[in-house]
């Protein structure tokens, strides 16, 4: 049987309870604040990107990882002869995919299979868990990247809403204008992912907790049809009670055998800002 060794890349806002039950090995994106570059979920927080945002009123870059950081991740599972499948941010996103590729062009080592999630956050951790299963199970690495590249990625469903648009106002993702006039009628938007790229959905109006209830509700059709495997809850810092109200909602359907909530991450949580919160799933 071959050795399967299943690499993701830190946006997949999987908990470290899951990483270790399934030992997958995550590579950590670079969050650059002012002069300094930290790696995400290493040597930096969400609320440490939150609390140096709101000091400078701007927002902290994202990279990358190091070239010589994921040659030194990759190495030893090369050097143990083992199949390896990375899943990593879309490649609309990022250029991370692309850093593995060459890592693993340095290494000379060919059984390396680069999957690009099309996705981000949990829309990724959702491919890494049914790799991770499916290794599990004994299936090759070859059938692995063929379920999930063309029969699992366009069946998964990513959507967030975000509480400010001030954080993606400063990344450059929305206007000073739509800024200003979302934030002062309280508009809360939902970012939907579609092919590789974030794109904005329905607008929600009021505070965020009656928005994601309303925005819950608005899934539901798609919730009642969907694989009943498992659903994420990712929220980047929301208070307990909300995130138990959009938890017990989606309970109360009776449909997932696994509701998993989930803290995003230091790149995910940069560009969103606090308070954000999705609902992903697999249709």
């Amino acid at each position: 049987m071959e050795k399967i060794k299943i690499i993701a890349d830190s946006t997949c806002d999987l908990t470290d309870e899951i990483l270790q039950k399934y030992n997958i090995t995550v590579i950590p994106l670079c969050v650059i604040m002012g002069d300094a570059t930290y790696q995400d979920g290493v040597n930096v927080t969400p609320e440490d990107i939150y609390e140096w945002s709101e000091k400078e009123n701007s927002t902290p870059k994202t990279a990358a990882p190091l070239l010589n950081d994921v040659v030194d991740i990759l190495k030893p599972f090369t050097e143990d002869k083992m199949d390896i499948v990375f899943i990593g941010i879309s490649e609309d996103m990022s250029s991370t995919c692309n850093v593995v590729r060459l890592a693993a062009g340095i290494l000379n080592y060919k059984k390396v299979h680069i999957i690009n999630s099309g996705n981000l956050s949990t829309g990724i951790g959702l491919q890494v868990m049914k790799a991770a299963e499916m290794a599990e199970d004994g299936q090759s690495a070859e059938s692995i990247e063929d379920y999930i590249v063309n029969t699992m990625q366009e069946r998964v469903k990513a959507s967030f809403i975000v509480d400010t648009l001030t954080y993606l106002n400063r990344g450059g993702r929305c206007s000073s204008v739509a800024a200003l006039i979302g934030n002062t009628f309280q508009l809360k938007p939902m970012i939907v992912v579609k092919h590789g790229k974030m794109g904005v959905g329905k607008k929600y109006r009021g505070n965020i907790k009656k928005s994601l209830l309303n925005y819950v509700k608005d899934l539901k059709t798609e919730l009642l049809s969907a694989d009943k495997e498992r659903v994420f809850i990712t929220h980047s810092g929301c208070d307990d009670e909300t995130v138990k109200l959009i938890y017990d909602y989606i309970n109360n359907l009776h449909i997932f055998r696994e509701i998993i909530i989930t803290k995003a991450g230091g790149v995910i949580s940069s560009h969103c800002g606090p308070k954000t919160l999705g609902v992903l799933f697999v249709s």
